[in-house]
């Protein structure tokens, strides 16, 4: 390798851990209860000048983007595909624990997202994302008793959607109080019924 292209190398190396280091301090502030970080405090959590987190990221929009992406690959880290052919309460069950994993990692960022989502066209599109993979999760994992509802599928789909995504969660935990393990309960209640005869 010549010596210009491993400037080249070590550039693109410093920028991408630049990057990183930013991503990390933004999800890091909001984890610890600063819901709405200024470019300033990312900086500073992150060690670096506030000019290189804007040569880095154009506006907040492109870091909600980056820091979107990595909230997703700590989900994706969390998750085990659960099989199909377990049982059905068994499916429940398993599936209720692991969203309920999944939620409380993403409980902090989802706060911070909820305060400025009508003004982020890129929270709203993270937003979508994550409901659209879980809506692709349920399908799958349920797809046999989802068909078995005939004209009523769509119905149930949507409410299994509102009641094991943050929306409800949130519900849970935030407005009503209740702990994990009740929370997880009444999802997984909530899901039995919506998915029997």
């Amino acid at each position: 390798m010549s010596e210009a292209a491993e400037r080249i190398d070590g550039r693109a190396a410093r920028a991408a851990r630049t990057r990183s280091a930013i991503v990390e301090a933004h999800l890091a502030l909001i984890e610890e209860g600063d819901l709405r970080p200024t470019g300033e405090r990312i900086a500073d959590r992150a060690g670096v000048s506030l000019r290189a987190l804007w040569a880095n990221f154009r506006d907040m929009e492109a870091l909600f983007r980056a820091s979107g992406e990595r909230l997703r690959e700590r989900q994706e880290s969390l998750y085990r595909p659960i099989p199909q052919e377990l049982p059905f309460h068994r499916r429940i069950d398993e599936f209720c624990r692991q969203r309920a994993r999944i939620l409380e990692l993403i409980a902090p960022s989802a706060r911070a997202a909820a305060l400025l989502e009508p003004f982020s066209a890129q929270l709203r599109a993270n937003r979508t994302t994550t409901i659209e993979w879980e809506r692709r999760e349920i399908s799958e994992l349920f797809g046999a008793e989802l068909s078995a509802l005939g004209p009523g599928r769509d119905e149930a789909l949507h409410a299994i959607t509102v009641v094991s995504t943050w929306a409800g969660w949130a519900m849970m935990r935030d407005v009503l109080g209740l702990d994990v393990d009740q929370s997880t309960a009444i999802m997984a209640r909530t899901l039995t019924s919506l998915l029997t005869r």
